[in-house]
């Protein structure tokens, strides 16, 4: 790829904002001058992820990452920075030559993530060439059409077919690809002796993206039904793909879930391909098992609400039932229920009653979450004796009891006591002793819980908060001092023209060196533009941190003091360390002149230190 201009780069950069970009991975809201979010490099309840949009920077107050657009998309989608340029560039609409753009497309392959990437790149494009190009994939072709699928679809989802003979792993040998990474890439399945064969074979293939739309994994459904084989069978977990976090179809949909402010969760793949052939794009699907809490973090990064639109048949009501327990555990996402008919799945009633019918269906057969429990606990039982009525009701109660909106609550009183013929005021004395009795619950057993509460384990992905250990004075005056620096050419002229400054330490003199360079090529700081010229990330997110600091206008007296402390302090601080090690070393031999000497010397430097602070 060709180096990309410095000048094409500032085009692309001030072409965007950055919050257009990262709005579409947060879900961003604003909060005084910025727009805050939940962090998407690490699980958080409380927004602690910043966007300031006057700079053109992100920052996460708890994780400590920040950076400019290009950062941010080098971080999340784990690219290089010519390919994070091109991606904003295309996004703002921005033209770019040819040579900017070779390879592109590709993920980087200078890391093992990177080739792997590739690997599954290239498979599935293998595994589509022999669905829709050879006479081997016409059968799997053929079912895929048989189920409604048209070519425009196929081509979306970029489906395959895996035949029964074994094509990936000479595939992949023509091209000389290393053995270690395709034994861990999943795609193939090690004998006893160390040879690998395809993993998939006779199956239609799926592609799973990630949150970036790069293949990561595959899951392959059985072309002819085999009772000894699974009927669909996924890539096993690597460093690619985690079931539990990965959302099927999750990379297509996010604008569309952005734009409706809503998602739809289905229960299988077919079901949102099939939902996306009929114009409802913001569909998603779990990985075939039950909804995660990493699912669910990723859901609540990108919208409020979800509705649940599981098969209608008993498996399907299960898993709804279990989706919303999880869901009311562990999120604050506003839920409904898609209840489609009994037996039937969305592909089904789709293909049944027409696309119009079926985005119809997704709008007027919502119900609430406690709607839906209260017909579940229906399921076989007989209504119409004493019994059957009193035990449905008495687990209707506790339902009842977590509902917050009183209009809403008096409406499922007024729809039991109808039902019943009960009294209204019955129903609402026993509720309140629910209430009363869950509170007295909770009570007894909150201590409990406090006390054995775990202590939250570090993502592995989060590094430390560089703000967790406090400032020595030292360093706070050199972080202001930096600060002016860069943002006032007053301070600039007046630093610069002494011959003898520098920071004490290397961070911020490596910055101060980095900037004087920068200088000579702008005339105006930009904090975006500035990071680019920062190789170390340590480095730029020290910059970052620096603009989350509130500074009032400069004076002149605060840059005397900063100067002071960096010049005189630090110098006697040094000094004062020196000292007292020698002392150490007087003691340890017994040279007690020596150490006398040097109690002295410690005296004077203290108190030089001391008339210093009070200047």
């Amino acid at each position: 790829m060709a180096k990309i201009p410095e000048e094409v780069i500032e085009t692309v950069r001030t072409a965007t904002n950055i919050a257009d970009v990262v709005g579409q991975y947060v879900q961003l809201k604003k909060s005084g001058k910025n727009l805050f979010g939940l962090c998407p490099f690490h699980e958080e309840k409380t927004p602690s992820f910043s966007v300031t949009e006057d700079k053109q920077i992100f920052h996460c107050f708890s994780c400590g990452r920040g950076g400019n657009v290009f950062k941010f998309l080098m971080e999340l989608e784990h690219i290089s920075f010519p390919e994070a340029v091109v991606k904003v560039a295309d996004f703002s609409h921005v033209d770019l030559a040819s040579e900017y753009r070779q390879d592109a497309a590709a993920p980087a392959v200078d890391s093992k993530t990177g080739q792997l990437i590739a690997l599954h790149e290239q498979a599935a494009k293998l595994y589509h060439h022999i669905l829709v190009n050879t006479e081997v994939g016409q059968p799997a072709l053929d079912y895929l059409h048989d189920r409604g699928l048209t070519d425009d679809t196929i081509e979306t989802y970029q489906l395959g077919f895996a035949p029964s003979q074994r094509l990936l792993k000479p595939f992949f040998d023509q091209r000389q690809s290393d053995y270690q990474l395709l034994r861990q890439s999943g795609l193939f399945i090690e004998n006893a002796d160390g040879e690998l064969r395809d993993r998939f074979t006779e199956r239609v293939m799926f592609p799973l993206r990630n949150a970036s739309g790069h293949v990561a994994a595959f899951s392959g459904r059985l072309l002819k039904k085999a009772d000894d084989q699974p009927k669909y069978l996924n890539s096993p977990e690597t460093a690619l793909f985690t079931k539990s976090r990965l959302l099927f179809n999750f990379d297509l949909a996010r604008p569309a879930i952005r734009q409706a402010g809503e998602v739809t969760l289905f229960e299988g793949y077919m079901d949102v391909i099939s939902a996306t052939q009929a114009g409802v794009l913001n569909g998603i699907a779990s990985m075939g098992t039950s909804l995660t809490t990493e699912q669910i973090y990723a859901i609540e990064r990108t919208t409020d609400k979800l509705n649940v639109c599981y098969d209608g048949d008993e498996p399907g009501q299960r898993a709804i039932e279990r989706a919303l327990s999880l869901l009311g555990q562990h999120s604050h996402l506003q839920l409904s229920v898609i209840q489609l008919p009994e037996g039937q799945d969305p592909d089904e009633y789709r293909k049944a009653h027409g696309n119009d019918a079926f985005k119809q269906m997704l709008t007027t057969a919502k119900e609430t979450p406690i709607r839906f429990q209260l017909r579940y606990l229906r399921r076989n039982r007989a209504l119409d004796t004493d019994s059957e009525r009193l035990d449905y009701l008495n687990q209707a109660m506790p339902l009842l009891a977590q509902v917050q909106e009183p209009v809403e609550l008096d409406m499922y009183l007024n729809q039991l006591a109808t039902e019943f013929q009960l009294d209204k005021d019955a129903l609402t004395a026993q509720l309140k002793q629910v209430q009363r009795d869950t509170a007295a619950q909770q009570e007894r057993q909150r201590p409990r819980q406090q006390q054995a509460a775990p202590i939250p384990a570090a993502h592995p992905a989060v590094t430390v908060h560089q703000q967790q250990r406090p400032l020595t004075r030292l360093e706070r005056a050199e972080q202001g001092l930096l600060y002016r620096l860069l943002h006032d050419r007053n301070v600039w002229a007046q630093v610069t023209a002494m011959p003898d400054f520098s920071f004490v330490h290397d961070d911020y003199q490596i910055i101060y060196t980095l900037a004087q360079g920068y200088f000579q090529t702008h005339q105006t700081y930009v904090t975006a533009q500035f990071t680019d010229f920062i190789q170390e990330d340590r480095l730029q997110q020290l910059v970052i941190t620096l603009e989350t600091k509130s500074y009032a206008a400069v004076t002149p007296r605060e840059i005397d003091d900063y100067l002071a402390v960096i010049m005189d302090e630090a110098p006697i601080e040094e000094q004062l360390r020196l000292k007292k090690n020698q002392l150490t070393e007087a003691s340890r031999l017994g040279d007690a002149e020596q150490q006398r000497q040097l109690v002295v010397e410690i005296v004077q430097l203290e108190r030089q230190r001391q008339a210093n602070k009070q200047v």
